[in-house]
Parts: C-alpha cells; structure tokens; sequence
C-alpha cells in the first residue's frame, strides 16, 4: 500500500488491479470499482464505501460486491450502476456526497477518438463518472473510464490522480501523458491498463509532477 498524510488523516491506497482501488482511511475501507478477476474479495476487509463509476461488467461485479457488502455499507454510483444496487447514492456530473467529511464529487469520463464498429463511444458522455475525493484539502482524482477531455480542464488542483491507460477503452501512452500536461497533478498512478512500461511513462513526465506506481 501506498500512504499519504491528508488533513483528515492518512490514507493508505492499494491497487488491486484493473480499475479496482482499496483505500483505507482511518477505520474506514473504500472500495472502488470491485472486480473479482484480479483479486480474491473473499480476503478483503467489508467495505464502508463502495465507488462505482459504472455499470461495465469489470466496474460493477455482483461476485466481487458479494464478499464486502454489508448491512454497513454506502454505495456510491453512477446512474446506470445505480439501477443493480438497492440503496445507492447516485451522482450525476456534478453532483457531491459527502461521507464522513470526505467530499465526493462526481466529474465526466467518456470516449471522443475510440468508438465501437457501430460507430458508438464505448463510454458516452454523461453515463460514466469519475470522482474527486477531497479529504478537505486532498484531492484524488479517480477518472474512470475516460480519454483526454475537455472538462478535465476544469478539475483544479489535484494531488494524486489516478488515469486509466489502455486502448481501445480508454488512453494510449500519448493520450496518458496530454492528459498528465492538461491536469497537472502533483502525483499520478497509471491503472486500468493491460501493459505499462512505467520507466518509459516516467521518462515523459512533467515537471513537478511523480509517476507513482506499485
């Protein structure tokens, strides 16, 4: 895991893999995008707080949610998501939750270039969300299923971000790095992707800004 000191305390983040983020946060686990073909939820912790961006069988994964649901548990999702989980906060772009002094806003994640062979984005504008999860002051950045976008430019200051990096779906190397530029974070984690060559993504950085990975 990976630590880092907020104002609210320090969070510790472990990859799981594909899209699937583990954050814990003083006593509290934060689940986003479960997804049980790469990693075993039977041996997770239950979740305090489920994120889903959105309903894609590798975001939404009834076998994953089955071993860290409990009658605790909050949900956060998309609108689409929304519709499997009984009880689930929904946010349209835009919108905030609020869970324990950590706002969570929900931003846009969605294709432009990469389109399915009916000519179909394979993530349209205004179905999926990306969060910003800022621990009053630190912010995190969890795009989603996205590319290069214009709203991105509208994100603010973010300290750790995490950007997806796999063709056809989401950002080839090139698109990963203008997105970098377009943001500017001060940390970001490349996830959600089938190969990384993290020295080479490394080499291309910014200034001021770490590739971090695990």
């Amino acid at each position: 895991m990976t630590r880092f000191t907020t104002p609210l305390g320090e969070i510790a983040i472990q990859h799981l893999g594909h899209a699937s983020l583990l954050i814990k946060w003083e006593e509290n686990n934060i689940f986003v995008d479960p997804y049980s073909e790469v990693a075993d939820y039977s041996l997770q912790p239950k979740a305090d707080l489920i994120l889903l961006t959105h309903h894609h069988y590798d975001h939404l994964d009834s076998k994953a949610l089955v071993h860290i649901d409990s009658e605790k548990t909050v949900y956060v999702t998309n609108i689409e998501a929304a519709k499997s989980i009984h009880g689930a906060n929904v946010l349209a772009q835009g919108e905030v939750f609020n869970y324990k002094g950590i706002r969570i806003k929900a931003v846009y994640a969605y294709n432009i270039e990469n389109r399915r062979d009916d000519g179909h984005p394979f993530h349209p504008r205004g179905e999926g969300n990306g969060y910003i999860l800022d621990f009053d002051g630190f912010k995190l950045y969890i795009a989603g299923d996205t590319e290069i976008i214009p709203e991105m430019k509208e994100i603010g200051e973010i300290d750790l971000a995490f950007l997806p990096k796999n063709l056809p779906y989401t950002m080839s190397d090139d698109m990963f790095i203008k997105a970098v530029e377009l943001i500017r974070p001060k940390m970001v984690f490349p996830y959600h992707f089938f190969e990384l060559d993290a020295e080479k993504l490394r080499a291309r950085m910014p200034n001021g800004v770490q590739l971090i990975t695990q």
